[in-house]
């Protein structure tokens, strides 16, 4: 009943925004039609669409055009997030070469891993602005951010990401859609519902996202909601896997007139209720009853004169909120820990106009960005983050010079001032517990006895102040048949989070007992990396190789002793893993390749082969491997796109077994990931709001009903992937 009524209450915010946008959709009715041109949101590189248009095998209403670019970016359109179905971030992105998903909950709590890279080294962002929740604090913490609501996700990698900050040292994973509108839509009202339905958890999934646009406003509204069991797995069930979610916004932009820039604002809501897998779940049913509400703003003006072409700005803040719930002895739930977030973040950005120089012509940008998290634990399992609070300022830099037609170089550079303040704990060297005999009577006897009684841990308020310095230089060169290759080093410092600085105790839900450094160092890398892409004609490919040097990587270890829910029974307990934010130097060396090959054309269909493959070896000083690192994979399939309303893919991914492991790291097995798809896109004839488009589709997941186990994830040992499934879905747009 409970859920029933929180529903209700989201059901409320959303006939809000449908009645607004109602009202402006007849005033835009009213109207005579007024033409104007879309903004064109121009940028230095790091701003980038794809490299590898995955949809040049995909109907045409998916092409993107194709920017060059310095480093590999991976780029998701709306069709592929609709036929691809995955619920979340990681799900989405989890078969792309050089990217996988956390999967400790599957379909709930699934961040993307970057190159072997996670949680604080991987930035995620909705319309500019990070997502401001805790996943990046724990596995079992779900992302709040939705792809049923999001227009397109694109990865950075590499010299762009200093434009996010230094926490982005991994690789940005950014979300767009229409809750800000950026450009101006014809006038009327426009409308998108999505829906689907899956065999393998019994998954019902619907969105509706609305736009209307009158005068020079315009107006967006989405609401979304998906449900599903206890996924299949070959042989059984996955207990506790199940996830509900809802979510609604609503937005609005002023456009200035004669295309000279806009200004807009977004308020959405966000909640979700899932179990935690894993082989204690049947005893005690955890799960995470999560909230969130955001408020954001953005906006560009073309300036007239002056050395400034274009000012931007991003601004947002959220209240997030979990409650980590398990039964009681009575049978019935009770909140152990509650995690809490409030987070705001500005960035200003001035790009100038572009100025010619002796050597070519020269682009350049410049930005501030400010932010202030305040984060904590509390509740009677809730001592894992004492209240800590952090302030961050950034300005960065960013340049790029046409040397010659084809050729182009790029320099960027930013500094950070980061302020930390918590609580910092003093635990003894080996991470356990000492003890103090002291004398004592016996309550059965009266006799005179020592009792050991465990040293009380000391704690004080701490504060550490950093400043991050990055920079980087990058060269692109366009070669011979349509080849662009790029050649880019960068230098870029890491300031540690408050978790990595201040944890101090249990955290349930993943399993772990975990300890922070109150006197770790800056994380320092420096990264080369080589690329070679061919965006265009029947041959497509993108190809990457990379070498990074970390000095102080900053990492969980795992030290070998059990706990239970405090400290003092490290050594003795068996519920939970000990953890230790550790520093020690490490070398990442990989690469990533992907490609499309047009085999022929028979009248309006294509007939193609892709194959993509990707490989990270991470290591320390010493040779010992690093902890979680994904496996290789090698992969292919064949696509069929019969013109502009058919496309079928079917696709094969092999993972090789991830026998590289770090001490304490259990090895996993290899595994076949066999996917399918097959959609059709039909335009019908004019109705009363214009004309309407249908995309309806089927695609199937894990044909082979392989027992896949993720080599990254904390519980791979108990929780296994989805099993076999199909998934039917439909999209209509008015």
């Amino acid at each position: 009943m409970t859920i029933d009524l929180a529903v209700a209450r989201r059901a409320g915010i959303l006939s809000a925004g449908v009645a607004l946008g109602a009202i402006i959709a007849a005033g835009a009715l009213a109207q005579t039609a007024i033409e104007l041109p879309e903004i064109t949101v121009t940028a230095p590189s790091p701003i980038q669409s794809r490299s590898l248009p995955d949809a040049a095998a995909a109907p045409s209403g998916d092409a993107v055009a194709v920017n060059r670019s310095f480093s590999s970016v991976t780029f998701l359109t709306a069709g592929e997030l609709l036929r691809n179905g995955g619920s979340t971030l990681g799900d989405q992105l989890a078969n792309q070469p050089g990217i996988t998903n956390s999967g400790f909950a599957p379909g709930a709590a699934d961040r993307p891993i970057i190159r072997g890279l996670d949680n604080f080294r991987v930035r995620i962002q909705e319309n500019g602005i990070g997502s401001q929740d805790v996943s990046d604090l724990g596995e079992d913490h779900g992302v709040p951010i939705d792809p049923l609501a999001a227009q397109r996700v694109e990865v950075i990698r590499g010299p762009g990401t200093l434009r996010y900050g230094s926490q982005a040292i991994g690789g940005v994973v950014s979300v767009d859609n229409n809750r800000i509108p950026s450009f101006l839509i014809a006038p009327g009202f426009h409308a998108e519902t999505r829906s689907s339905v899956s065999s393998v958890d019994r998954g019902i999934e619907n969105s509706a996202l609305i736009d209307a646009r009158s005068g020079q406003f315009v107006v967006h509204g989405d609401i979304y909601h998906r449900n599903a069991e206890d996924y299949h797995i070959p042989g059984g069930t996955q207990f506790n896997s199940y996830v509900r979610s809802d979510g609604q916004a609503i937005g609005g932009s002023y456009f200035l007139p004669d295309n000279r820039g806009f200004i807009g604002v977004s308020l959405s809501h966000f909640t979700s209720l899932y179990g935690i897998p894993g082989a204690d779940a049947r005893a005690t049913r955890t799960r995470i009853d999560l909230e969130q509400t955001k408020l954001a703003s953005k906006g560009e003006f073309q300036i007239d004169g002056g050395f400034i072409d274009t000012l931007r700005f991003w601004v947002g803040g959220s209240v997030y909120r979990h409650q980590e719930q398990g039964l009681n002895d009575g049978g019935g739930f009770e909140t152990a820990a509650v995690f809490k977030n409030r987070e705001i973040e500005g960035r200003v950005e001035a790009q100038l106009k572009p100025l010619e120089t002796g050597i070519g012509g020269l682009t350049s940008a410049f930005g501030l960005q400010l932010g202030r998290q305040e984060i904590g634990t509390s509740g009677e399992a809730g001592e894992l983050l004492p209240p800590a609070d952090t302030n961050s300022a950034g300005f960065y830099n960013f340049n790029e010079l046409q040397l010659r037609p084809g050729t182009k170089l790029q320099a960027a550079g930013r500094i950070d001032y980061v302020d930390v303040k918590g609580t910092a704990t003093n635990f003894p060297a080996g991470y356990l517990p000492g003890f103090t005999s002291a004398g004592g009577v016996d309550p059965e006897t009266g006799a005179a006895t020592q009792i050991a009684t465990p040293d009380e841990l000391s704690s004080a308020a701490k504060r550490r102040r950093f400043m991050p310095m990055s920079a980087s230089l990058g060269l692109l060169q366009d070669l011979p048949f349509g080849i662009t290759s790029s050649l880019t080093g960068s230098y870029t410092e890491r300031a540690p989070k408050a978790s990595e600085l201040f944890s101090r105790g249990a955290h349930d839900a993943p399993g772990t007992f975990e300890i922070g450094d109150p006197n770790l160092k800056k994380e320092t890398a420096k990264t080369v990396e080589l690329g070679l892409r061919r965006t265009a004609g029947p041959w497509r490919f993108d190809a990457s190789l990379y070498a990074t040097r970390y000095e102080g990587f900053i990492y969980r270890r795992v030290t070998g002793v059990r706990c239970d829910d405090d400290f003092a029974s490290c050594g003795t307990g068996n519920e939970l893993t000990q953890v230790v934010y550790t520093q020690r130097n490490a070398t990442f060396l990989g690469g990533e390749f992907k490609t499309q090959y047009d085999l022929f054309e028979i009248g309006p269909n294509v007939f193609g082969v892709e194959g993509q493959y990707d490989i990270v070896r991470a290591k320390f000083s010493g040779d010992e491997n690093v902890p979680r690192i994904p496996p290789q994979r090698l992969g292919g399939g064949l696509f069929w796109r019969g013109g502009d309303a058919w496309f079928a893919k079917v696709n094969l991914i092999h993972a090789f077994s991830q026998k590289r492991i770090a001490p304490e790291e259990t090895p996993t097995s290899g595994y076949n990931l066999l996917n399918a798809e097959l959609s059709y896109k039909v335009k019908l004839k004019d109705g009363p709001l214009g004309p309407i488009e249908l995309t309806a589709g089927v695609n199937g997941t894990n044909l082979l009903n392989e027992t896949i186990r993720n080599a990254v994830s904390f519980r791979k040992d108990d929780v296994v992937a989805p099993g076999r499934g199909v998934r039917a879905f439909l999209s209509a747009k008015f």
